[in-house]
C-alpha cells in the first residue's frame, strides 16, 4: 500500500494498472481505499510461450495448475500471437516487442516459464529476474540448452528424431514436467467467442461433423487426396450425418470443389476467432495435425485426428476421438516431403477415417 497526496493505492493489486483506471475503478468506480475486490498478489509469475499457435493453445492447461498451486498470482504471458489467449484467465498478456522486452527486464517475478526454444525466449529467461526459472536457457555458443533437469527429456526429443520417435509422453505431459508438475489431464483454457453474436447458416437435425480440409504449407505430406475426401463425405451423408467443410484461404479452393461434388455445406473463410467460433458449432471435428486440430482439442470436441508423419504420442485428445493412420508404415517422420514420391496418407482409406467417426460420435441412420 502506497499513499500519494493522501489518497491510498494499491500498486500489488491484481486489477491495477498503472497508466490507466482498472476495471473495478472504471466500471463501479471503486477507489483503492475500501475496495471490496481488491486482490494483492503474492506471486508473479511470467510464461514465456512465443509460437506457433497450436503450441500455444496447447499450453494453456498449465494455466489451471498455475491458479491452483498460486490462487492469489499475476500471471504474465509473452507470445507473438495474443489474439489467441483466454483474456479471461490471464492478468496481463503481452506480444513480443521492444517495449515489452524493455519493461519485463526492469521487473522481478517469483516464477519464470520459458517453454520455447527460440534463442530469443531462452535470452529473456537469461536476463529476466525471477526466484526460480524453468524450462530453457542460453548456452554460452547460443543455442538453447535446458535450464534444469526437468527440461532435459523435452529437450532431447527436439533435438534428437531416434528419441522423438521413442518418445510415449503427451506434448502437455511433457510441458507440465519441465515446470515441475504432475499432468493430471487439466483441460485446455480456450475462448469459443461464443459471446461475439455469430450466426450460422448451418445443417439442423444432425451430427455436424467439420472437416478441416488442409494442414498449411510445411508438411504437405499430411494432405489427403479430393477423392478421399469426396468418399468420406458421401459415406458420412449416407449415414445421418451433416459434414461441413472447414479451412482458411489456403483450402478454398479445395472446398469449393468438394462442396460442387457433393452438396457438403461449406460456410466459406473467416478471421480467427469467428473461425473458432465456427468449429464451436461442430459436434466432431476431422483433422489433420494441424491448428484446428489445437483448437478442436481445445473446444472439448471429440477428434478424428489424422496423422503420418508424428509420432502420436505426442498428441491427448482427452479420450474423445480417435488418431487414425495410413496403412502403410510412414518412413518420413517430421519431414515435409515424401523420400518415396507418394505420401502414404494416400494409403488410408475413408472407410478407416469413417469408422473413427462412428466409433466417436454416433448417428442415427439417415434411413431411420
Amino acid at each position: 500500500m502506497a499513499e500519494l497526496n493522501g489518497i491510498t493505492v494499491h500498486p500489488n493489486c491484481r486489477h491495477f494498472r498503472g497508466d490507466i483506471p482498472c476495471r473495478p475503478n472504471k466500471e463501479h468506480g471503486y477507489q483503492c481505499t475500501g475496495c471490496p475486490v481488491y486482490a494483492p498478489v503474492q506471486h508473479r509469475i511470467l510464461i514465456i510461450k512465443l509460437g506457433a499457435i497450436g503450441d500455444v493453445i496447447r499450453t494453456t492447461p498449465l494455466l489451471r495448475r498455475l491458479r491452483q498451486e498460486y490462487p492469489d498470482a499475476k500471471i504474465t504471458w509473452l507470445t507473438l500471437t495474443p489474439a489467441i489467449l483466454p483474456a479471461g484467465a490471464i492478468d496481463e498478456i503481452l506480444k513480443l516487442d521492444l517495449p515489452s522486452v524493455l519493461h519485463l527486464q526492469a521487473r522481478e517475478f517469483d516464477l519464470l516459464l520459458n517453454l520455447d526454444k527460440d534463442k530469443e525466449a531462452c535470452a529473456l529467461h537469461d536476463s529476466i529476474r525471477a526466484a526460480r526459472k524453468f524450462g530453457y536457457t542460453l548456452h554460452p555458443n547460443g543455442v538453447a540448452w535446458p535450464s534444469n533437469e526437468l527440461a532435459n527429456h523435452k529437450f532431447l526429443t527436439g533435438v534428437f528424431d531416434q528419441l522423438s520417435l521413442q518418445n510415449q509422453k503427451p506434448y502437455v505431459q511433457e510441458i507440465f514436467e519441465l515446470c515441475g508438475f504432475e499432468f493430471q489431464h487439466e483441460e485446455y483454457v480456450f475462448d469459443n467467442h461464443q459471446d461475439k453474436g455469430y450466426r450460422w447458416d448451418l445443417p439442423t437435425g444432425k451430427p455436424r461433423v467439420g472437416l478441416n480440409t488442409g494442414c498449411g504449407d510445411r508438411w504437405t505430406t499430411r494432405l489427403w487426396s479430393d477423392e478421399k475426401w469426396i468418399t468420406l463425405i458421401r459415406q458420412l451423408q449416407q449415414a445421418g450425418y451433416a459434414p461441413v467443410l472447414l479451412g482458411g484461404t489456403a483450402e478454398h479452393e479445395r472446398n469449393v470443389v468438394l462442396h460442387e461434388a457433393t452438396g457438403a455445406a461449406y460456410p466459406g473463410t473467416f478471421p480467427l476467432e469467428q473461425f473458432i467460433n465456427l468449429m464451436h458449432q461442430m459436434d466432431l471435428i476431422v483433422t489433420q495435425v494441424t491448428m484446428a486440430m489445437h483448437i478442436s482439442i481445445a473446444l472439448q470436441k471429440p477428434t478424428v485426428l489424422m496423422n503420418n508423419i508424428f509420432n502420436p504420442y505426442e498428441f491427448d485428445l482427452y479420450g474423445r476421438g480417435q488418431i487414425v493412420q495410413p496403412d502403410r508404415e510412414c518412413v518420413c517422420f517430421y519431414r515435409g516431403s515424401c523420400k518415396l514420391g507418394t505420401s502414404c496418407m494416400e494409403d488410408l482409406p475413408a472407410d478407416k477415417v469413417f469408422a473413427a467417426v462412428r466409433a466417436s460420435l454416433p448417428a442415427v441412420p439417415a434411413s431411420a
